[in-house]
């Protein structure tokens, strides 16, 4: 039986929680950023409205990576050992909140953090050889919508709408 919404109909397997769902969803806003949609279910939301009847969907994925600097050997040397200095911080903590042997604590932590270091800088330097110089830079990525759609349950857009409209620069203008 198909579903004549994106989000299927609720008990549908493989169509999401059911949380995530609404029964026969309508549109009734659309914007160009997260915090207007937001700010449109917020005021909803301080009118008495019932907001679990509602959902903000992201749309028009884009992935997006910014480049935050060049790799070099330095780098990821310093990068790999700090992170082995942390591993073998926690570990030698660990190790010696449950020791019961009469080795020193310092001494313990102190060995782990050095272990750490090595395996950490002999670590990332061998998985930086091995990419041959086919990314040598660092970057951040991040999935974003470019359009936020609030729907609502069909039987409360009516009520939504006339309260959406009270807002000042609540409902985007359709023709822009």
């Amino acid at each position: 039986m198909a579903s004549n919404t994106p989000f299927g109909a609720p008990g549908q397997p493989g169509q999401g929680s059911a949380l995530l769902q609404l029964q026969f969803p309508q549109s009734l806003a659309v914007y160009d950023d997260y915090a207007a949609a937001q700010k449109a279910v917020d005021f909803l939301s301080d009118n008495h409205f019932p907001v679990e009847n509602c959902m903000i969907v992201g749309t028009d994925l884009k992935s997006v990576e910014r480049i935050t600097g060049r790799l070099t050997t330095g780098k990821v040397a310093a990068g790999g050992a700090l992170s082995g200095v942390w591993l073998g911080l926690f570990v030698g903590l660990i190790i010696t909140i449950f020791s019961k042997s009469g080795t020193t604590a310092i001494a313990t932590v102190l060995s782990t953090v050095l272990f750490g270091l090595v395996f950490g800088l002999v670590w990332a330097l061998i998985g930086y050889a091995a990419t041959r110089g086919q990314r040598d830079f660092s970057s951040v990525r991040a999935v974003i919508a470019t359009r936020y759609e609030v729907l609502v349950e069909h039987k409360l857009l009516a009520q939504a709408q006339e309260l959406l409209a009270q807002l000042p620069g609540g409902r985007p203008n359709p023709f822009a």
